[in-house]
């Protein structure tokens, strides 16, 4: 019996924000507490070689589910099970040093996901080129646009041999031949048994890649389903909210 990759059991997610209450002259300000739900019972099964989408609109707690898989967000209750080494591209430039050049980014990136310097010596010349970076390397990435932080990113996540990827829409950006080499990149993985979660506001990009898609709303599993068939849905359901509110006004 196959085990999933990534096992979410249960996953509630619970944040408590300060809120500035309105000054009274008795009390003058004061600092509330407002709790917010990201997530709620959270259940989902991610299996070994399988294209996973994640879907919903803005606020549905799709980055917060995908933090909660990268270990980096400690749910408030339930559990998360990962099998194998996760690389996450949860937003440009995170764990990057702005003031560092290109080159020097590469090195903590592969010593933080606990390369030694000399294996990373020996992936340097590939992850340059593969993120076609040559000419600016050596560049602060403060002077990189969004389009090149993707390029460096990706390039080093995939070169680390990872068995899961965790992507949140760093792809829309770049220009199209590199969204097609990091496709096929990501199509080798798959073939290999890897894994890939993929959260992205583009339907037909969702609908193209993806096995599987989870449709989130209001921090909760609408919906997991074929991936088509959940863009169909969704899409749908967007629709009938754009209407609702055009009528309203």
């Amino acid at each position: 019996m196959t085990l999933p990759a990534i096992k979410v059991r249960d996953v509630g997610v619970k944040f408590r924000p300060y809120v500035d209450s309105r000054p009274t002259l008795r009390r003058g300000f004061r600092r509330l507490h407002r709790e917010v739900v990201a997530l709620h019972d959270v259940s989902l099964d991610v299996m070994p070689g399988e294209a996973y989408g994640v879907i919903g609109h803005n606020g549905a707690g799709k980055t917060t589910l995908l933090r909660v898989m990268a270990q980096t967000l400690t749910p408030t209750s339930g559990k998360v099970v990962v099998r194998g080494r996760v690389s996450t591209l949860l937003s440009l430039g995170v764990g990057f040093k702005s003031n560092l050049s290109g080159r020097r980014n590469v090195y903590l990136g592969g010593l933080a996901q606990g390369l030694t310097r000399r294996q990373v010596d020996d992936l340097y010349d590939e992850i340059v080129e593969y993120a076609e970076l040559e000419d600016a390397i050596d560049l602060p990435v403060s002077s990189y646009s969004s389009g090149m932080f993707a390029r460096l990113a990706f390039s080093i996540s995939m070169h680390l041999n990872p068995d899961i990827v965790l992507l949140d829409e760093i792809l829309s950006v770049g220009d199209a031949s590199f969204r097609a080499k990091s496709q096929a990149s990501m199509q080798e993985l798959l073939e290999r048994s890897g894994t890939i979660v993929f959260v992205s506001h583009s339907m037909p990009r969702v609908a193209e890649f993806c096995d599987r898609v989870a449709w989130l709303n209001a921090g909760t599993v609408r919906e997991v389903g074929p991936a088509e068939e959940m863009v169909e849905k969704y899409q749908k359901y967007v629709e009938r909210r754009r209407r609702i509110r055009k009528a309203s006004t």
